[in-house]
């Protein structure tokens, strides 16, 4: 019975989010269990031109380090806040969704050949944050009951955590200049004076991904309620 639940509650998780985090929890669990190897995994533009090692381009993604607290708070944010994304400003554009992912990846995987970076998951956690951020703008948080602010500033309290656990905070600004470029593109650009959308999901991508109804008794997580925890709780602006 159990196990009949928690397939059910596993399988509500919309489609992205669930291929996704099921893909890093894996990769993860592969090399705990010395399956595979971070070497095997890494981003490295030598082996992926010379050697034809093309999965890198998408196991560097999946690889947070090993099961500990830094692997679980990515986790959990890169969960929340995929999620909330599909089911809320991309609800019913899973194609649109999935472009905004290779949109994403195409230009960390370009940045980090000048800085050097050989994982990039982190980093698009924190893209992902950062759109939804900047489309949640009067949303207040509350992180880890010390800091009240509200979802703009997210993306910054993050990197400053990070930098507090002795983390590179070049990976968290890589996240944010990509959220902010797709987030420029999509959502600002368009609406000024001359403006236009330069972002288009191709075709094939929507033939694939959408679908051409949605299921009525779905019910998505609210956006109002963003962390779920206590270093991610958040109400909108006006209710007490």
């Amino acid at each position: 019975m159990a196990y009949q639940t928690l397939q059910q509650e596993y399988f509500q998780i919309p489609v992205v989010t669930r291929a996704y985090t099921t893909a890093c929890v894996l990769t993860t669990a592969a090399v705990q269990l010395e399956l595979i190897t971070p070497f095997q995994l890494y981003f490295n533009p030598d082996l992926i031109l010379r050697n034809y090692q093309v999965w890198r381009l998408i196991t560097n993604f999946l690889f947070f380090g090993p099961v500990g607290f830094n692997f679980l708070f990515n986790m959990i944010f890169l969960y929340r806040y995929c999620r909330m994304l599909e089911e809320g400003s991309f609800r019913g554009r899973t194609a649109d969704f999935v472009f905004m992912f290779l949109f994403g990846g195409l230009l960390m995987t370009i940045f980090g050949i000048f800085v050097s970076l050989v994982f990039l998951g982190q980093a698009f956690t924190i893209m992902l944050v950062y759109v939804w951020s900047r489309r949640n703008p009067n949303v207040r948080m509350n992180f880890f009951g010390l800091l009240n602010f509200q979802a703009p500033f997210l993306p910054w309290v993050l990197m400053g955590f990070s930098l507090l656990l002795g983390n590179s905070i070049i990976v968290d600004l890589l996240g944010i200049a990509v959220g902010h470029v797709y987030f420029f593109l999509e959502d600002v650009f368009p609406n000024q004076p001359g403006g236009g959308r330069w972002l288009r999901t191709p075709s094939l991508i929507k033939m694939l991904f959408d679908t051409p109804e949605e299921d009525a008794n779905y019910n998505p997580l609210p956006e109002e309620r963003p962390g779920g925890f206590a270093w991610g709780e958040g109400q909108h602006l006006g209710e007490q």
